[in-house]
């Protein structure tokens, strides 16, 4: 049988092991077509509202998730040369991830050239002044890329956590957890504080995913009542472009990745995330999935010790989904204002399409928002192509599920793959989808 059918065939069981939440996406998809057609406030006030409920309620236990497992993970590798090795090897693989998915989404996006169809919505001045920006500032911004690294490095960790910067805040943990695996078993105390509230926080997970189902379906459904179908044909080659990139990331890409790095079957791996998979699609948030995706691989036979190191970690810098949507979507811009792409600007666009995908905050919206990073290497800003980002805040929302189904998906299979090369799996379990505990 086929990789991809076994994949559908493992995630139609994750299906129906938690149809709730399916029925909330398909139900959430039927009221939004609906509405969009008989709309009425009070009832699109009433999703947001339930909506924004779910995401601020698993979004509440992000950070205090994050530092914890960082800090036991950490500590509980306790050998510094494990340590390094596990993060080599979280590196290595992310960055093999990443780069593959911006090459599919920049080779899809020269070849089926979906910012055509958007260029007569584009003024012939408007579209003169962005190519003649493009033209004039392709070599600077190389400070603001240095800027860029300096400012994952917190000067007041404090207001990091106050103000939710998750990159310095990881990175402020992850020296503190360091630390306190080399001092021994002086850190006892503070690690197990930090045991605690990971314990706590992913309780407070298994309450919050009751609501998942009807918080599923407000998000779904707010979000389809705001689209139509005429911007949905004007954009659709945009779309499909998307849509296909996304595919072979998933079918191709993670079994492939999965079968040259791993002994883990995707099919059985995608069946024991299918919960975390349907969560992340329809909050169209990684950093809201992030606790589900840690019980997800779990409690169906990788180790705390990998999952908390690397899954966190990934949540944060990996969005590999996000990098192949930001390269379409600047590819588009450029192509819809009739900018030159030669090889150079493609290869500058895909290098800082990963680096803003790593500054990503795990938030709807946050692919398209980080794009000025990249327009920004350009010599570009937002408000030079208001018309263009008009179309990409369309179907945002759409994209942004697909997205985020990408990015939970990648730091899934990642962990499973250093699980695997540590021995830290139980394939027992894994490959027993009657035997996994239930998630809530």
């Amino acid at each position: 049988m086929k990789v991809h059918m076994q994949i559908l065939i493992a995630l139609g069981l994750g299906i129906k092991r938690n149809w709730h939440i399916f029925f909330g996406i398909i139900a959430g998809i039927l009221v939004g077509i609906y509405l969009h057609g008989h709309y009425n406030t009070l009832i699109a006030n009433l999703l947001t509202f339930v909506g924004q409920v779910f995401i601020r309620l698993i979004q509440m236990v992000v950070i205090p998730l994050v530092v914890s497992a960082i800090i036991i993970g950490i500590t509980s590798i306790g050998d510094n040369k494990q340590l390094g090795k596990f993060g080599t090897k979280m590196i290595l693989y992310y960055g093999i991830i990443t780069t593959i998915a911006v090459i599919i989404g920049g080779a899809l996006a020269l070849l089926m050239k979906p910012g055509l169809g958007a260029a007569h919505y584009i003024a012939a001045n408007t579209a003169t002044e962005v190519q003649s920006s493009v033209a004039t500032a392709m070599a600077q911004q190389q400070g603001n890329i240095l800027n860029l690294f300096l400012g994952f490095i917190p000067s007041n960790p404090l207001h990091s956590f106050a103000a939710g910067d998750m990159v310095p805040i990881i990175v402020f943990v992850v020296i503190f957890a360091i630390a306190l695996a080399r001092v021994g078993d002086v850190n006892r105390p503070i690690v197990s504080f930090f045991e605690s509230v990971f314990a706590a926080t992913m309780k407070i997970t298994d309450w919050i995913m009751f609501f998942a189902a009807p918080g599923v379906f407000a998000l779904t459904a707010s979000a389809v009542s705001s689209f139509g179908i005429d911007i949905f044909m004007s954009i659709s080659k945009y779309l499909g472009v998307l849509l296909i990139g996304f595919a072979i990331q998933m079918f191709i890409v993670y079994p492939l990745f999965l079968r040259f790095f791993s002994k883990v079957s995707a099919a059985m791996l995608f069946s024991a995330i299918a919960e975390a998979m349907m969560v992340a699609f329809g909050t169209a948030s990684s950093s809201a999935t992030l606790p589900l995706t840690i019980a997800c691989c779990e409690k169906r036979g990788i180790s705390h010790k990998i999952s908390s190191f690397v899954l966190p970690l990934g949540a944060t810098l990996n969005f590999d989904g996000t990098a192949l949507l930001q390269t379409v979507a600047v590819i588009f811009l450029a192509q819809a204002y009739g900018v030159v792409l030669t090889p150079f600007l493609v290869i500058q666009i895909g290098l800082l399409a990963i680096i803003a995908s790593s500054t990503c905050a795990g938030i709807p919206g946050a692919g398209l928002i980080t794009i000025a990073l990249i327009l920004n290497g350009m010599g570009l800003s937002p408000e030079q192509l208001v018309a263009g980002f008009a179309f990409l805040f369309t179907i945002e929302r759409i994209t942004d599920m697909f997205r985020t189904l990408l990015n939970v998906t990648s730091d899934a299979v990642v962990t499973a793959a250093i699980a695997d090369n540590e021995n830290e799996i139980n394939y027992d379990l894994l490959n027993n989808p009657a035997a996994y505990e239930e998630i809530a």
